[in-house]
């Protein structure tokens, strides 16, 4: 019979396949396009797609060294593994949280401001952006390299039951300051805030939206090519607004399940913590990039074939 501990394990393997999958095909998709001719929400994508990815391959180099008894693993490597995780998360959301505020902007006031671009349509200020949340990331991912874990400093390699899966660390019977100050920062700054933002800006979206369906009147029929290609680019642009409106729903679907888990359950409670962790924590990493894919045309049967 299969135990509770396989399931997951079947189901963490089942989710990070589908996500190695989708990001490495959304970066690949968007590589296609010349280097000079990248656009701003394609870099975005890029480095959203680069940022699950990396998350997930961590992430799993992490509990292959922790579901291996026989082997230790030095402190340092434990930190780096550690960081390197929480690297990827912040910035899979910061990213997320970049596009959302694009799209917000693009929409709002197009009609008085026509063609004329905003300043992240730009590709030096969307480079420029882009590398910002990257410094960001990796400025809130250090503390995990830095604060206590539980076994002494001093030692120079650990037990891989010591490795745990817990950036924090911060539990009933082990509530170190510095781990728990971290916890609550991360959770206000990379989880709380990032959660706001992406919510008013999908709400921003939606009323947009609602305002232009209001104005715009019901073709019955439609006579001349140029009329045909302005209807057709105009279903582009709503279809790629759509598919941002979904994986923002998902992002806070999934991020607000994660707040709710961290904030009211304890891991010396719950034997499954890590697994239920991962699942919560990937599986928007996991999905996203198929989301943002389908919703773009980067995922049409075209690139598939070419890939």
């Amino acid at each position: 019979m299969i135990s509770s501990s396989d399931k997951f394990k079947a189901l963490r393997i089942c989710i990070s396949c589908i996500g190695l999958v989708g990001n490495v095909f959304l970066i690949l998709s968007i590589f296609q396009t010349k280097f000079s001719r990248l656009k701003s929400f394609e870099l975005f994508l890029l480095g959203l797609a680069a940022a699950n990815l990396e998350e997930i391959v961590i992430v799993n180099i992490f509990d292959i060294i922790i579901n291996q008894p026989s082997t230790t693993v030095s402190t340092w490597s434990c930190r780096s593994l550690k960081l390197l995780t929480v690297f990827g998360e912040i910035s899979s959301i910061l990213f997320t949280v970049l596009i959302s505020i694009f799209r917000c902007q693009k929409l709002r006031d197009a009609h008085k401001r026509g063609n004329l671009p905003i300043f992240l349509d730009s590709i030096r200020s969307a480079w420029l952006v882009s590398g910002l949340c990257v410094m960001l990331s990796a400025l809130l991912s250090v503390p995990t390299f830095v604060i206590n874990l539980q076994h002494s400093v001093d030692n120079i390699t650990v037990n891989n039951s010591d490795c745990s899966p817990d950036f924090f660390l911060c539990r009933k019977d082990y509530y170190p300051i510095l781990n728990c100050a971290y916890k609550y920062l991360f959770i206000l700054v990379c989880n709380f805030l990032p959660l706001i933002i992406v919510t008013v800006s999908g709400c921003l979206i939606i009323a947009v939206l609602l305002s232009q369906r209001k104005t715009v009147t019901t073709v019955v029929s439609v006579s001349g090519t140029g009329q045909f290609d302005r209807k057709r680019n105009g279903f582009r642009i709503q279809r790629s607004t759509v598919a941002v409106l979904a994986a923002m729903a998902l992002f806070q679907v999934d991020w607000t399940i994660y707040l709710l888990f961290q904030l009211t359950s304890d891991p010396t409670d719950f034997p499954f913590w890590a697994e239920v962790e991962f699942c919560i924590s990937t599986s928007y990493t996991s999905l996203s990039p198929y989301v943002y894919g389908i919703g773009n045309n980067l995922f049409s049967h075209k690139n598939f074939i070419k890939k």
